[in-house]
């Protein structure tokens, strides 16, 4: 199996385990320190903006090769196993929801980040119009 295929499928496995997060978080027995960390695990992998660019040079794929697994792995940690079981199969089951919640997802992050540079803006106008 060639380097590619590997890391193809292993892209693969992680999208299926956000998937799986996202169920849990929806679950009542799911503790809620863990749904505030699934919450952020899914908001950052399904974010069109990285806290690295990907565009830089082998760092641009750290955060994404290192953050969201590690997030997983902890969040895993936290979650009763049953539910984390039932919700794995669910989320394989469910893989032809996946592109509508990945496009609702980004749209709402990169709706929260022009709200939040339209109110920097707004305060540097403001801040910066009384000094002159």
């Amino acid at each position: 199996m060639s380097l590619i295929s590997r890391l193809k499928a292993r892209a693969h496995e992680l999208k299926t385990e956000v998937f799986a997060l996202y169920g849990v978080m929806r679950d009542p027995r799911t503790p809620w320190y863990a749904k505030l960390l699934i919450v952020a695990i899914v908001a950052y992998a399904l974010s069109p903006i990285d806290l690295i660019p990907d565009f830089i040079p082998v760092l641009g794929f750290l955060d994404d090769i290192l953050l969201l697994p590690l997030g997983i792995v902890l969040a895993v940690k936290m979650i009763p196993p049953e539910v984390m079981r039932q919700s794995r199969a669910d989320a394989a089951t469910a893989a032809g929801d996946a592109t509508q919640i990945g496009r609702a997802g980004a749209a709402a992050i990169v709706l929260l980040w022009i709200v939040a540079i339209v109110l920097v803006a707004m305060w540097a106008r403001s801040a910066f119009a009384q000094d002159a």
